[in-house]
């Protein structure tokens, strides 16, 4: 039994003990060993260097490159960068090319599927130096399975330095000016609030994935399709966990596969909030020169974006508030000396609780303050187990500082168990006023009654709209994204 105050051990919701169940960044619980296999994340990336090329070297010699290194065409005609992609089914998909071409002149190169050519001489205009990367991208047809993907130059320049391919095979462009970001631009902190390009408070309100090692295979371009715009989410929060098999056994690996979802929810027009999932050890210092590499990929290949926030720390444990500041003064500055824009997201201790599930309180926070602007501190609960003591911190905590809720859910801590929603209502409607931004924890068909979708959902490619694979809380939680947001322009 859990002692009454270590109401939010660890987060089990989040993955704690699945971790000797589940192994992999697509992999299935042992229960669904015999389903098919599952669909591709969305904009899923493939590096050049493990491609085929003819005539080209596999080169790491200017910075800002993802995975080991990237393609230098030589320079004659015909040479080129092939890949093979497959998909699992038949339909559109958004080919992406990042490249460098640090040389005056266009270097256009023939976009080829599975022989037919769908770009021929397609422009790659000068990026202005071989360490500034670009993308340049392509609408294709693909077929069900292996697809050849080929980028021939066509002049005796060669091709541009290519980088890598992204494919997102279920992408449809969202109009102009009516998604979040298109309306709200860059956010930021003004006061103990979130604001707009218009200086005005908003609040958005989104989905967690579940980890990224479990679960990739429920984030599609069509899962995330529909939580753009059947469920119109304003934000998808990207769970990269550091342990639990997670990024500390393939940095690389599982930095591309942020890149990979934070490239899809951008294309979707909704803000990303990319989550460093450190969760046991407690300290966040156990992590920290993890941290900085990780947020310094991320910052370097996102810097330009207007829809990024960094989740630093996301459920400090065991430590005090005193040492949870300390490191996110030693992270905030190396994002900072990136990416000088985006808001920073700081959890607070005893597992993002504002202290209270280790006897403390709000004050420890509002009193003693990290040292660095354009920050939020984070707050999480499960509404059936934390109830009018911690409603009561995070009403006193908004009054103070600026806050963010980078998760809860409907359940008991571990995302387990019968939903209150009652309970949860109380905290939406306070956050409603009071312009608390939210994340909903997790976009999953887990077996836990926390994930929203219905077991076997994802193995199945979907159906991914509307209520019918949906559990409860999902069906729940679903609507109360729906509900048209308030964002003010003038």
């Amino acid at each position: 039994m859990i002692p009454p105050r270590l109401r939010l051990p660890a987060l089990a919701v989040a993955g704690t003990l699945l971790g000797t169940l589940l192994v992999g960044l697509a992999e299935t619980s042992p229960a669904a060993a015999a389903a098919p296999a599952a669909a591709p994340a969305a904009a899923t990336v493939h590096e050049a260097e493990a491609a085929t090329v003819s005539q080209g070297l596999v080169e790491s010699n200017h910075s800002g490159y993802t995975g080991s290194g990237f393609v230098n065409y030589d320079n004659t005609t015909g040479s080129y960068v092939e890949w093979t992609v497959n998909a699992a089914a038949a339909g559109n998909a958004t080919l992406t090319l990042r490249h460098a071409n640090g040389s005056t002149a266009n270097r256009p190169m023939t976009i080829t599927v599975n022989g037919s050519t769908v770009a021929a001489g397609k422009a790659f205009n000068s990026t202005g130096s071989w360490t500034s990367w670009a993308t340049t991208g392509v609408t294709a047809s693909l077929k069900a399975g292996p697809n050849t993907i080929r980028a021939t130059a066509t002049t005796a320049a060669g091709g541009p330095n290519v980088d890598h391919l992204t494919v997102d095979s279920a992408t449809t462009p969202p109009q102009p000016g009516t998604t979040p970001v298109a309306v709200n631009g860059q956010l930021t902190v003004c006061g103990t609030k979130l604001c707009n390009r218009y200086g005005k408070p908003v609040q958005l309100r989104g989905m967690s994935t579940h980890g990224t090692q479990w679960y990739a295979q429920c984030l599609t371009g069509g899962s995330l399709d529909a939580l753009a715009k059947d469920w119109n989410a304003d934000v998808l929060r990207v769970s990269t966990y550091v342990q639990e098999d997670g990024y500390e056994t393939d940095p690389q690996k599982f930095t591309n596969l942020a890149h990979s979802l934070i490239e899809a929810a951008t294309a979707r027009g909704m803000y990303v909030i990319v989550d460093w999932h450190m969760l046991d050890p407690g300290d966040p210092n156990y992590n920290l020169a993890r941290a900085k590499t990780f947020f310094t990929a991320i910052a370097n290949r996102h810097k330009d974006k207007n829809n990024i926030f960094y989740e630093v720390a996301n459920e400090p444990s065991g430590v005090g508030w005193s040492t949870v500041k300390s490191y996110a003064e030693k992270i905030i500055p190396v994002i900072r000396g990136i990416d000088s824009n985006a808001p920073v997201l700081v959890g607070t201790r005893a597992w993002s609780s504002f202290g209270v599930s280790e006897g403390a309180n709000e004050s420890e926070v509002v009193n003693n303050q990290v040292n660095a602007a354009n920050v939020l501190y984070t707050f999480h609960f499960y509404a059936a187990s934390h109830r009018e003591e911690y409603l009561a911190a995070l009403t006193r905590a908004a009054d103070r500082i600026p806050v963010f809720v980078t998760e809860f859910g409907t359940q008991n801590y571990a995302g387990e168990g019968a939903n209150d929603f009652t309970m949860t209502q109380k905290y939406l409607d306070l956050m409603a006023a009071k312009k608390i931004s939210w994340v909903n924890w997790n976009f999953s068909d887990d077996h836990r009654s926390g994930a929203v979708f219905k077991g076997g959902t994802c193995n199945a490619n979907g159906p991914w709209t509307g209520t019918a694979p949906l559990k409860p809380a999902g069906v729940w939680i679903r609507d109360r994204i729906r509900t048209p947001d308030a964002f003010p322009t003038g």
